[in-house]
């Protein structure tokens, strides 16, 4: 499909959100009695709400501090617990490097099976991130919208349907990754268990940083690519002449214009050298994506090495692209000179589905009912790869549920604390309505 047949598929489907957004009865639009109770427990807890949010951002939980996203799980473990669910913590082996998850489960006959997905780990931690208010309504610290904000908004909205006795007969898994932020490897053993719960789901609902009027129904998906160029090592005297060739550097400014030349006009497709070492002594390592290049002046480069990533909103147009890449890397090279290009695969596409609005069609009757108006389908541009990626293939899927903020993954991060209540009651409705 060209880019052009592409971003028309999902216009046609963003379209189709309009017909799909509206109730299918007018009591879509208005809050049952057992749901305003929902809605009111939201609002009489509020404040032991903010105080778990608090508690979580002031444990450090950065990705490789393994005690403290553990630490993290072992408080929300305490909550699902008291609710009657079943908790497990899944251990990682000590190859992945990972601290594990926090699963937890009831299980019953009401309803359609839902998947809740959050995760424990932030991206930076330090004494100085921790929580603090900025004003009435605003709090910073590490991790508190991305995503501990969302974790809350989960805890609450099932404590809110527990006290109404709306999760007897439920079947509800929730699962608290551990390494979002920085995947284990491989990602068969570090989201095997994700993606096992998400084959024996009917919907899932992931709660990383939302908004009051939109919602994700697509994620483009994450991969890597690695460049290897080769060139003839000679005096630099001799370059461009037969026998001699253009050398590494060349050939590789060559291939990356290439690439930037045929894909670049692609709608969702995004693609980045992120890091580039080349020249007569050349170290590389993928782990800690960090190198070294050494030579002298005089030399023309025999090697060159580029790492970066390719994002995209389908498989297929993944496959497209890296034909393409392909192509452009092992072929026409410049004189004596080669290369090769690898690909390796990070997250899924959570591509756009009928299936997918159509959820989100029930969210946006649910916020209407909530007074909190209309939710629309979010650009897919505008959101990187997650959790729900995984289970994407096999289930229908809403994310962007979670709290708003700003400064995600910076020491600026904020959370906006109204959007804290707004998304723990959407949660609690959703949920119930899904279950019922």
């Amino acid at each position: 499909m060209s880019s052009r047949l592409l971003a028309g598929a999902f216009l046609v489907l963003t379209a189709g959100t309009c017909a799909l957004a509206m109730p299918r009865s007018a009591a879509a639009q208005r809050l049952s009695a057992q749901e305003q109770k929902l809605k009111s427990y939201v609002e009489q807890h509020q404040q032991e709400e903010i105080a778990l949010l608090r508690q979580s951002v002031n444990i450090k939980s950065a990705t490789m501090d393994l005690s403290g996203v553990r630490a993290v799980g072992a408080l929300y473990r305490q909550v699902l617990d008291s609710l009657g669910f079943h908790t497990r913590w899944i251990s990682m082996p000590d190859s992945v490097n990972r601290a594990g998850h926090l699963f937890a489960e009831r299980t019953g006959t009401h309803g359609k099976r839902v998947l809740l997905i959050g995760h424990l780990d932030t991206v930076l931690e330090a004494d100085s991130l921790r929580w603090g208010m900025v004003n009435d309504s605003t709090a910073k610290g590490a991790g508190s919208a991305d995503m501990k904000g969302g974790d809350v908004a989960i805890l609450y909205a099932l404590r809110a349907l527990n006290s109404i006795g709306a999760l007897d007969g439920t079947n509800i898994i929730v699962a608290f990754s551990g390494d979002e932020e920085r995947a284990g490897s491989p990602l068969s053993v570090s989201r095997g268990d994700l993606i096992a719960a998400g084959k024996r789901s009917d919907v899932a609902l992931a709660f990383e940083g939302g908004s009051r009027d939109n919602a994700t129904v697509a994620r483009r998906g994450d991969s890597r690519w690695m460049l290897t160029v080769h060139g003839r090592q000679s005096h630099s005297a001799g370059i461009f002449h037969r026998g001699v060739g253009d050398g590494a550097v060349f050939e590789t400014a060559r291939i990356l214009d290439g690439f930037r030349r045929a894909l670049w006009r692609e709608k969702y497709l995004t693609f980045n050298p992120a890091i580039i070492v080349g020249g007569a002594d050349v170290t590389y390592d993928t782990v800690h994506v960090a190198g070294t290049a050494a030579s002298k002046l005089n030399i023309i480069a025999p090697v060159t090495i580029v790492n970066g990533d390719l994002r995209f909103l389908t498989e297929s147009q993944k496959a497209r692209a890296r034909a393409r890449m392909r192509r452009i890397a092992e072929h026409d090279n410049l004189p004596e000179t080669s290369a090769t290009i690898t690909f390796h695969d990070e997250y899924p596409a959570m591509a756009p589905t009928k299936a997918n609005y159509a959820l989100l069609a029930s969210f946006d009757s649910v916020s209407r009912a909530l007074g909190y108006g209309l939710v629309k389908a979010l650009d897919p541009g505008k959101r990187g790869a997650g959790d729900i990626s995984f289970v994407a293939p096999y289930v229908t899927g809403l994310d962007g549920l979670g709290v708003s903020g700003t400064g995600s993954h910076t020491p600026r991060e904020r959370v906006n604390l109204n959007s804290l209540p707004m998304a723990t009651e959407r949660a609690a409705v959703l949920i119930y309505r899904l279950t019922r």
